[in-house]
């Protein structure tokens, strides 16, 4: 009986590793998921930029926003620059040969904390002789002698080629149109263009800005993008906060630590009972479930569903009529779902191959990478090994379902009223993912995880708590005995099924079949 029920589950293995769909299958899932995640960021950067116009009644915010603006920009600017020169880089894209000596000899001697404060300096139209600058005299003698032709440099520079130097830009986002001064009524000209789409926003700054917010306006016909108004309503903010500090002779560092909130810094208790600091990788793995149960959910349902299609193609064309000949409904059901089971193992391994060469890839497609070894939740072996276990006991559960459905039905239109109730149960675990993730040993996960359906994903969702290893025994147990019931069960709707034609059976029939309370027909 095992060398027939092995000889099966090889065919099936094999006849899906033959065809094409099989591996534009593999293809597809990566491929769908890249493209979930490059296709809006390339949209996003292809976005039409935002131009809008500013009439500043105040005299001075409109300026200060600009400044405030500019420094960011640039500090992001320096910061790809100073990586180039690390990396003996000597061009520097996007920058006027004439410039280029004074700002290499300029980054050469700025340190890494000093980038925010030397492109504040650049940002300001006074530069750095107007205010105190906490910067040393070497690097300041630097910026003095090269701030004026780097800030007219920088100021004419179109948004296209300002997203050529770093990516994030606002300048390569949002650009001013100039208020014309020979405007009798501003606001009715700015109506003009904004009907005409020749500008996408303006805004009004009231006389008063500092003392309150009367006359301020943003106006535009777009409700749905609000990027520019946050953008600079968020800088307008800051200056006024800092003015009011000002006026009210409060220094910065003293405005700061009013300003600053209580903070607890976060720890845990190790293995041996001492506290510990929390990593990135504890965080990443702590949230590093909740991606295993969509993988282990998408796992099971295709290939369980690639289950269902291929027992009814094969009895539509009347291959099962052929094997049946040489062994038994029961070798038969059993070989099938091994041999796609093997199929799915294939799948998943292949998944993973991708996702560890997408994380070998990033550097090449990021400027910076972020601080966490993503590797590490893969090379977890607590995860993977609960994976491999979930997938293969899950499959097993409802691969017992999607073949005794299969099995009596002709085609995929008859399967779908019989495979609602499945589809249904199967949506539990995804609708209590994100409860579980945030108390995994809660009541309500720790009563999902002995509901056999739902074991694989509840428990594979709770393995950051973890549980306990009474736990794992217990629900393992449980799932194994509800896997041999099922396979009994399906055993014997297959039975009947496989060679069964003409209306397919109703759920109440199919029902008392499984249970031993029905005869085939």
């Amino acid at each position: 009986m095992a060398a027939r029920t092995y000889l099966v589950a090889r065919r099936e293995y094999f006849e899906n590793l033959r065809t094409k769909t099989f591996w534009i299958g593999i293809c597809a899932f990566p491929l769908i998921l890249c493209l979930a995640i490059a296709v809006p960021l390339w949209l996003d950067k292809k976005k039409d930029v935002r131009k809008y116009a500013v009439i500043d009644s105040s005299g001075w915010l409109l300026q200060a926003v600009e400044e405030r603006a500019d420094g960011p920009d640039l500090a992001k600017v320096f910061r790809r620059w100073i990586r180039e020169l690390r990396k003996s880089k000597s061009d520097l894209a996007g920058v006027p040969a004439a410039l280029r000596p004074q700002i290499e000899d300029m980054l050469a001697k700025i340190d890494d904390s000093q980038i925010e404060v030397a492109a504040r300096v650049f940002a300001s139209l006074t530069g750095p002789d107007a205010a105190k600058v906490t910067l040393p005299e070497p690097v300041l003698e630097k910026v003095r002698s090269s701030h004026e032709a780097i800030r007219k440099w920088w100021k004419s520079l179109p948004p296209k080629e300002a997203e050529e130097l770093a990516s994030g830009l606002s300048k390569s986002r949002y650009q001013r149109v100039e208020v014309d001064p020979a405007w009798k009524d501003p606001e009715a000209e700015l109506n003009k263009l904004l009907a005409s789409e020749q500008v996408f926003a303006y805004f009004v700054i009231g006389k008063d800005p500092l003392g309150s917010s009367d006359g301020c306006r943003y106006v535009s016909n777009n409700l749905t993008d609000d990027g520019l108004r946050r953008w600079f309503a968020s800088l307008a903010s800051d200056e006024i906060r800092a003015r009011r500090l000002a006026q009210k002779k409060i220094d910065e560092a003293t405005a700061a630590w009013i300003q600053e909130p209580l903070r607890f810094e976060e720890k845990k208790v190790g293995e041996e009972g001492e506290v510990e600091e929390v990593k990135k990788e504890d965080t990443l793995r702590q949230h590093a479930p909740v991606v295993f149960v969509y993988v282990l959910w998408i796992s099971i349902f295709t290939i369980a569903q690639l289950l269902l299609t291929n027992t009814i193609e094969e009895k539509s064309s009347r291959i099962i009529e052929v094997l049946l000949s040489s062994l038994s409904p029961g070798q038969l059901m059993v070989g099938k779902i091994l041999g796609i089971a093997a199929t799915g193992l294939t799948i998943v391994g292949s998944w993973v191959l991708f996702f560890i060469a997408a994380i070998k890839c990033l550097p090449f497609f990021l400027e910076e990478m972020p601080d966490i070894d993503l590797a590490a939740v893969i090379r977890d072996p607590a995860y993977i090994a609960s994976f491999l276990v979930y997938f293969l006991l899950g499959y097993l559960f409802y691969a017992a379902f999607f073949v005794a459905i299969g099995s009596v039905c002709n085609s995929l239109k008859e399967a779908q009223n019989l495979i609602t109730p499945v589809m249904l149960v199967l949506m539990v675990p995804l609708m209590a993912m994100v409860p579980i993730s945030q108390d995994p040993n809660s009541s309500l996960a720790k009563l999902l995880s002995y509901i056999p359906p739902f074991t694989p994903f509840v428990m594979m969702n709770r393995a950051a708590g973890p549980p306990s290893a009474l736990e794992y025994v217990l629900t393992t147990l449980l799932l194994l005995v509800s896997v041999a019931g099922t396979f009994l069960c399906a055993g014997k709707v297959f039975r009947m099924g496989v060679l069964m034609t003409g209306k397919p059976p109703r759920l109440g029939e199919v029902l008392r079949v499984a249970l031993g309370r029905g005869r085939s027909r």
